[in-house]
């Protein structure tokens, strides 16, 4: 049993997955923690959804995206609303069902609590699970075994519905075969273009086109308000490159975290399993341990033959085909009885029955592996780097204040706090308000100030913003400009191209249309035709417009024609020569393929439409004034 855990490195990737979006989305203060602060961007029957837990998420999953993208800022996609709306829809989701879960009365058995935690692989060590990692890895995060088990608890309740929602899709056969056949169906188009480049040298303007443009769109040449600023930013990193940890710090915390670095004592053992429930009626029990007692009383007589019984009579499916071996395991690794009893044998020393929530174990201690300790120079690096970040950190956590304070009581300037701190001023280039980046934060609250008539005249420093966990910025305008419409001149050559490009689409999409019109009533159109070349909607080798329009053509009258705009304004008649639908045998594998996807689609579809109803049921009310502007109102 704990061995085919162990083994199902699917459970550990799957449930990975699940505990690292709301950890990363909402931290554990979320489930915790009510008083996420005034105000909400949303409600959940009678749960509030905070301004401060929604921009909190907002940044993470910003992060996220940044360093997916390899640090790159993609400004227009993170300050939209569809981004913003998304991360929003991410935490209502997880809070609708974690509300339907507590109403439903839902629940994880410890022991699949257990079988779970002990098959993740970030709890493990070379393959087994480490309750030294286990403990290390929740404190690095702020938590308690108690916290992250309840929290992981909620995860696999919401798993549950989410299991039981998506295993109700079903697709038979024919649909998968008629999308499959769909998607292989093959046809033979020729191409006749018209290009709108060409065109544009043809194209005259009237002598005030430009001018007139200017004037009737005067929108879209005023230049929005921007300012300069010279900026500082205080965080952790910042104090970490001034400190410093010297040899008697580094020695003394190896000391005290001996157990941190040593592998403690393993010990190998081998066990047949009769399986009862620990819930089971008294008889189904005694009949399990009549059994089990019929196996130790054999082996009280030929300890020999363990390996043989395991394989014939236990009931772990993992171990069972091994002679019940499990290999090394260390403590924190099995439940408590059966870790009391196998450490409590001497080596070839086999256990009476022992009963945990699995059934009766007999247990066979095969080999004893002796604690160990790294050596100080193998972990001095880590201890370094461990000390360095807790120093940073206390002492961000004590001068984040004393930054905060003289940037607001010296409002003149930013060089008190940068001297008292050791910070480098730094000064962006011109931005705006809607997306402006100072350095690389992109930050509404702080936008907002800078760009706040009092502070923008007055040139005062603004309040120190939290633009990101334990980053603080503060900033101040160098230089403003209102609001201007761009000089005419300016922008005369870029209006004067853009009306001959539009000019030179229309032209080249009114000859495409004429061609078609042409070819539709039976007559030749002008031009050459490109050679014929095979397109698959499995296989797109045109611009999806084309492709739509392409298969859209009906094959009982071939040749077909069809009109399209193409990239850049082009324009092109499409002809669609020959249809082959595509042949499949009964065993083909890709029908099976094909069905799984159609599948999981289906199930994506169902599951979205059950959170719609729970999001119905449990009275969702978003704030749109919060979401759009990132406060509440």
């Amino acid at each position: 049993m704990f061995e085919a855990v162990r083994k199902n490195q699917r459970i550990s990737q799957v449930i990975l997955a699940i505990i690292i979006v709301p950890f990363a989305f909402f931290g554990m203060d979320a489930f915790f923690d009510g008083s996420q602060g005034p105000g909400e961007v949303a409600t959940v029957g009678d749960a509030q959804i905070s301004a401060r837990e929604f921009e909190q998420a907002l940044r993470d999953q910003q992060e996220r995206a940044r360093q997916a993208r390899g640090g790159e800022y993609d400004r227009a996609l993170f300050e939209s609303e569809a981004f913003r709306r998304s991360v929003l829809d991410g935490i209502i989701d997880q809070r609708v069902l974690a509300v339907h879960a507590a109403k439903s009365r839902m629940s994880v058995p410890p022991r699949q609590l257990q079988e779970v935690i002990t098959g993740i692989s970030a709890f493990q060590d070379q393959g087994r699970f480490s309750l030294q990692r286990y403990e290390q890895m929740l404190r690095a995060q702020g938590m308690t075994p108690a916290m992250f088990e309840t929290q992981l608890a909620r995860d696999l309740e919401a798993r549950q519905i989410s299991e039981a929602v998506g295993e109700s899709a079903f697709v038979g056969d024919l649909p998968a075969r008629r999308l499959l056949l769909a998607q292989l169906e093959e046809r033979e188009v020729r191409e006749l273009s018209f290009p709108s480049e060409p065109l544009k040298k043809e194209v005259v303007l009237g002598e005030n086109a430009a001018r007139d443009y200017y004037d009737a769109n005067p929108a879209r040449f005023e230049r929005a308000p921007r300012l300069r600023a010279e900026y500082l930013v205080f965080d952790a990193e910042a104090l970490r490159k001034k400190v410093t940890v010297a040899d008697k710090d580094i020695e003394d915390f190896y000391k005290k975290s001996g157990d941190r670095f040593g592998q403690p004592e393993e010990r190998r053992a081998r066990h047949i399993l009769i399986e009862v429930a620990a819930d089971a009626a008294d008889e189904v029990v005694a009949k399990a341990q009549a059994k089990a007692g019929e196996i130790l009383a054999v082996l009280r007589v030929a300890p020999e033959s363990f390996a043989e019984l395991a394989r014939k009579e236990s009931q772990d499916p993992g171990s069972a085909p091994a002679g019940g071996d499990l290999g090394y395991f260390g403590p924190g690794a099995m439940v408590k009885p059966f870790e009391d009893a196998a450490y409590a044998l001497a080596v070839g020393q086999i256990s009476d029955l022992v009963r945990t929530d699995f059934g009766f174990h007999i247990i066979e201690l095969t080999a004893i592996k002796e604690a160990s300790i790294k050596p100080l120079d193998e972990v001095r690096d880590e201890i370094v780097d461990e000390l360095t970040k807790q120093e940073a950190s206390r002492q961000f956590a004590m001068q984040a204040e004393k930054f905060a304070n003289t940037v607001y009581e010296q409002p003149d300037s930013l060089q008190p706090a940068a001297e008292m701190l050791g910070l480098e001023i730094q000064k962006t280039d011109w931005i705006s308000r809607q997306g402006g980046l100072i350095g690389r934060f992109s930050n509404d609250k702080l936008l907002d100030a800078l760009f706040a008539e009092r502070v923008r005249t007055s040139g005062e420093n603004v309040e120190a913003v939290e633009v990101e966990r334990g980053v603080m910025v503060s900033a101040r305008v160098v230089e403003y400009e209102g609001a201007q419409t761009l000089p005419f001149d300016d922008v005369r050559a870029s209006i004067e191209n853009q009306l001959r490009t539009e000019a030179a689409a229309q032209r080249a999409r009114e000859q495409g249309e004429a061609a078609l019109a042409a070819l539709s009533s039976g007559q030749k159109a002008n031009g050459e035709w490109s050679a014929p070349r095979t397109v698959q909607r499995a296989k797109p080798t045109m611009s999806p417009d084309a492709m739509k329009a392409v298969f859209g053509v009906s094959s009982k009258a071939l040749p077909g024609y069809v009109g399209v705009t193409t990239p850049g304004g082009n324009y092109s008649v499409l002809e669609v020569v020959s249809v082959k639908p595509a042949e499949l045998a009964d065993d083909d594998p890709r029908l099976a393929a094909v069905g799984e996807q159609y599948t999981r689609w289906m199930a994506e579809r169902e599951f979205r439409a059950y959170i719609q109803s729970l999001r119905e049921r449990y009275k969702v009310q978003i704030n749109a004034a919060a979401l759009r502007d990132g406060t509440a109102q």
